[in-house]
């Protein structure tokens, strides 16, 4: 059933290759799938040509982390925090805040 969820997203994309939300979906479907390197591969385009799309922060970091990539992780979650905060996301500012403040041993108390 999942690779049939997987095809259909691949049939898709073939017809809205630059649409946001279907590589988003590729990517978590992707990493659902057990298949970092492709998932990798949809978050990094999203952050590169389309990083507007603030969801992809946290998810990406979170990819880094899990890959050993602290330093990867914590440019994304910095990066994503500046556009959230422009952007006026707050919901998904803290989120990335918090995941960032985690990941660089900051807590509460150092504020």
């Amino acid at each position: 059933m999942q690779i049939d969820r997987l095809e259909k997203l691949l049939e898709f994309i073939k017809n809205e290759p630059n649409d946001p939300f279907l590589k988003y979906a590729l990517a978590t479907e992707y990493l659902r799938l057990g298949q970092a390197g492709k998932a990798l591969e949809y978050y990094e385009d999203l952050i590169n040509n389309h990083p507007g799309y603030t969801g992809t922060y946290y998810h990406l970091g979170k990819l880094y982390e899990a890959l050993e990539r602290r330093n990867d992780a914590i440019s994304t979650y910095e990066s994503g925090m500046k556009i959230t905060r422009e952007k006026r996301d707050n919901h998904a500012f803290s989120e990335l805040q918090a995941v960032y403040n985690e990941l660089v041993g900051l807590d509460d108390d150092d504020f």
